[in-house]
């Protein structure tokens, strides 16, 4: 019962912070590369497909607040990425950048999809540009948050210390969210509750832990992707924040000079989750570029 009650505090608390009622999704489950994957469904089905794809240790309800806004022009589709969420767990520990892009290689097969337009953050954004890179002829436009072509090594441990630091999870909802909201204060703390309601599932003993599994270490790893990058041909943002040091300057630079038809916005005061930081600044920096003539 307490969890039906969260759901409904987060269900209104998510209505205050989108400018639109949120529109219905239907979860959906199909078997890719012997892996179960689930994706939200957010319709409209026949509208050119625009797939979202999120970050390391997020799930796909991370784009709840704003996928709502994309339906009437876009048949939106949020996917868990393998090891993440409700989708499986690799049993050999199988989560290089190259082993999601296949999984979403199959969900566009599966589904016949055609044109497609790439969102990702982080590590969702990493296997955007990958797939972009080896199916130029297949994504009509790229949307890239926070993430270039390059993991170095402190990114790479930073998350496995996360992961141990996390290990033993947490008492409670409330005592997860606590801990995010006051970990960030750039985010809503209704996204914070969203994020910790889907995104979590209880122990055996009780405790509260992430929908990840573990060994998401093994693929996290030092990483270079220029080889995909220069291959990629279609319209293409990076929706960068100043305050986070993932995409350097010294990398902007390289990217403006590798793809032909790239554009990067860097937004002040914003760290590494530009759509949950400043939703409607990124809604409408979004569908600026994604209305912009190709």
């Amino acid at each position: 019962m307490r969890r039906a009650g969260v759901f409904v505090v987060i269900a209104i608390a998510l209505l205050a912070v989108s400018s639109s009622a949120a529109a219905p999704y239907t979860d959906r489950f199909v078997t890719i590369n012997g892996q179960r994957i689930h994706y939200l469904d957010w319709g409209t089905a026949g509208k050119p497909p625009l797939i979202m794809l999120h970050g390391i240790s997020r799930v796909a309800h991370s784009f709840d607040h704003i996928a709502p806004q994309f339906t009437a022009a876009y048949h939106v589709i949020a996917m868990d990425l393998r090891g993440h969420g409700d989708s499986g767990w690799s049993a050999t520990g199988d989560y290089l950048v190259e082993d999601h892009v296949k999984d979403l290689d199959g969900l566009i097969n599966r589904l016949k999809l055609s044109n497609v337009v790439l969102l990702g953050n982080s590590t969702g954004g990493r296997v955007a540009q990958v797939y972009a890179g080896q199916h130029p002829d297949n994504v009509l436009k790229l949307v890239v948050e926070d993430v270039g072509p390059e993991r170095p090594a402190d990114v790479a441990s930073a998350f496995a210390k996360r992961v141990a630091a996390e290990a033993n999870g947490w008492a409670s909802e409330e005592e997860l969210i606590a801990s995010l909201v006051a970990s960030d204060k750039r985010t809503a703390p209704a996204l914070q509750q969203n994020y910790a309601h889907f995104g979590t599932k209880r122990r055996a003993d009780g405790r509260l832990v992430w929908k990840r599994d573990p060994n998401l270490v093994k693929g996290f790893v030092p990483t270079e992707l220029w080889q995909y990058v220069r291959k990629i041909t279609c319209p293409t943002l990076y929706i960068l924040g100043a305050l986070s040091p993932i995409v350097p300057p010294e990398t902007q630079e390289q990217l403006k000079h590798t793809l032909p038809r790239v554009e990067i916005r860097v937004l002040p005061d914003v760290g590494h989750y530009p759509h949950q930081e400043v939703p409607d600044e990124y809604v409408r920096i979004v569908r600026a570029f994604l209305a912009a003539p190709r």
